[in-house]
């Protein structure tokens, strides 16, 4: 199993960027994707996940209007879309598998996660 995520960067507060999870070695229409954040001193937090399979997804309410996620099924593949970027979005994010269970409405605990890929950091400057 491989995660790859991108798109991390530095913007400046009220713009976008996309971050991508494209992944290899699972069957992408029967796993949980999901996207996690970390701030230095925190411990590393779910904020969205997705179940490829049938599209359906979770949010952190704080983030909600601001963020979105997607697949695409063709290439394996997750978008975290994050609009109106605020310094708080400041954060290594990373991707994660979940072999076994379906995103749900309590959102991506991390134990639940066997696979974690490389961070990708973003950036918010005020």
């Amino acid at each position: 199993v491989q995660l790859q995520a991108s798109g991390g960067g530095l913007v400046q507060a009220g713009g976008s960027l996309r971050l991508s999870c494209a992944t290899s070695g699972v069957t992408f229409d029967r796993v949980a994707i999901a996207w996690f954040r970390q701030v230095p001193g925190l411990e590393r937090k779910g904020i969205s996940c997705i179940t490829p399979g049938d599209g359906k997804t979770f949010l952190s309410d704080s983030l909600e209007g601001r963020f979105t996620i997607s697949s695409d099924n063709t290439k394996n593949t997750v978008y975290l879309q994050m609009t109106r970027l605020k310094p708080e979005d400041t954060a290594t994010h990373y991707c994660a598998v979940d072999m076994f269970d379906l995103c749900t409405s309590v959102g991506p605990l991390q134990y639940e996660y066997e696979y974690f890929g490389q961070e990708t950091l973003v950036t918010v400057s005020s």
